[in-house]
């Protein structure tokens, strides 16, 4: 029986739906209980070293979520595609938030000697002979100390934010100044974003690469790994997307997100997140495989860190976690057209990224390398990054009732109002 389909039209408003303000008051909620928790915790502890390196943690997820979106906002205008109609504004929303990060690596800069044992260094050979550190840990440090010293680490982390932000503020004023001009000339848009995108990314991936560097990895200041930047940018995409999605699953529930968002382009998004995921799985195993058919004794010390002394149980449950449940419940595509079991995922992912973080980042410590145990402190690894993590997200809120959620002039917005089955 032959029936007659309309295209839909946009609501009048198109501001964020006002249950926004209501994640953002949970969000502070949770941010103030777990802060609280996290002071109990280093008191039971007596040492606030384990609430340092948890907020190493919090830090690199509250990093990867405003530079990864900025990230992913500069590959949208560079590809195109109706996705960017669904996640543009979210993931601008996300990059506004570098001051908040900014903010969180103050703490890290002005803490670095409990976190980076070559901050605790002044020279090598006195530090080798009171046993500070071992023979390699001399070698390695006397031969990158022109780029691993105080200084070097201040001034790279600084200009690092300058570009992000410079690159944020030009975007998102570019984004606003496209929507109030005249349809007519969203080509020539298209075409400037596009080519500060272009580049943008280049920009991106140079200083986000100096800056897990710095951040993450120097904290052993013995390993060495072409791929590491390479590792969290893939990092970046798999919770920058998996959070995008989650966004705008939730705004969906009220006008103009329930309008625009169709079965099929949150298909095609869940295949783009997927793709993240089999991309993260094929370098973390590669990068493994490579470096433990080596055998070399300058490389594997990393990995027997990270495996030995109860770490195996973690580095499994991280592949678990991290890759093979996202992997398997992706592979459905029904999972990927159902809004309540993909935001289950979502949720899941960005769980499972922050799984991943610790085990990248206590091992590093001589105290935890080839050694898993218990204690109060190793708690603030729940308690910190989610108090952090939950301010993040308050910010974001605040950030995404500040202009509309839709970017009307889109070429893709009259498509993407289209009944769903026209194009069946």
């Amino acid at each position: 029986m032959a029936h007659e389909t309309h295209a839909k039209t946009l609501p009048a408003e198109l501001s964020a739906p006002s249950f926004v303000d209501g994640w953002k008051l949970r969000a502070l909620v949770v941010g103030v209980i777990f802060s609280l928790i996290a002071a109990v915790l280093a008191f039971l502890d007596g040492s606030i070293e384990h609430v340092l390196r948890a907020w190493v943690l919090g830090l690199m997820m509250a990093f990867g979520f405003a530079v990864g979106g900025l990230a992913m906002l500069m590959v949208q205008y560079c590809t195109g595609g109706k996705w960017g109609l669904l996640i543009r504004r979210p993931l601008e929303a996300m990059s506004r938030t570098l001051p908040l990060v900014f903010v969180y690596w103050l703490v890290v800069a002005f803490e670095m000697k409990r976190l980076f044992l070559w901050a605790q260094v002044n020279d090598v050979a006195a530090a080798l002979k009171s046993g500070l550190i071992n023979e390699v840990q001399a070698h390695a440090i006397a031969f990158k100390r022109p780029m691993l010293n105080p200084a070097t680490f201040v001034w790279v982390s600084l200009l690092c934010f300058a570009i992000w932000a410079l690159y944020t503020w030009r975007l998102n004023v570019l984004g606003l100044k496209r929507d109030s001009d005249s349809p007519a000339n969203t080509p020539r848009w298209i075409k400037k974003l596009e080519n500060i995108s272009g580049p943008g990314i280049v920009v991106y991936t140079l200083t986000m690469t100096a800056a897990v560097i710095y951040w993450v990895m120097s904290m052993d200041p013995t390993w060495y790994s072409s791929v590491y930047g390479l590792l969290f940018l893939v990092g970046q995409g798999y919770m920058v997307l998996a959070f995008a999605i989650l966004v705008s699953l939730s705004l969906s529930k009220a006008e103009p997100f329930k309008t625009i968002l169709r079965q099929t382009e949150q298909h095609d998004l869940g295949k783009f997140m997927f793709a993240f995921v089999m991309l993260n799985i094929y370098l973390g195993f590669a990068q493994f495989l490579i470096i433990w058919s080596g055998n070399l004794p300058e490389e594997i010390p990393w990995y027997l860190d990270r495996i030995r002394g109860h770490w195996g149980i973690i580095i499994t449950l991280d592949f678990i976690f991290h890759w093979l449940i996202p992997f398997a419940l992706l592979l459905s595509r029904d999972i990927k057209r159902n809004k309540k079991r993909l935001v289950r995922v979502c949720q899941w992912m960005i769980f499972a990224k922050a799984f991943d973080l610790f085990w990248l980042i206590e091992p590093n410590f001589k105290d935890a390398a080839r050694n898993l145990h218990f204690s109060w402190g190793i708690l603030e690894y729940v308690a910190v990054p989610v108090a952090m993590v939950s301010f993040w997200v308050a910010y974001f809120c605040m950030q995404l009732k500040t202009r509309p959620v839709v970017q009307t002039n889109d070429p893709h917005v009259a498509e993407i109002l289209e009944p769903e089955h026209a194009h069946a």
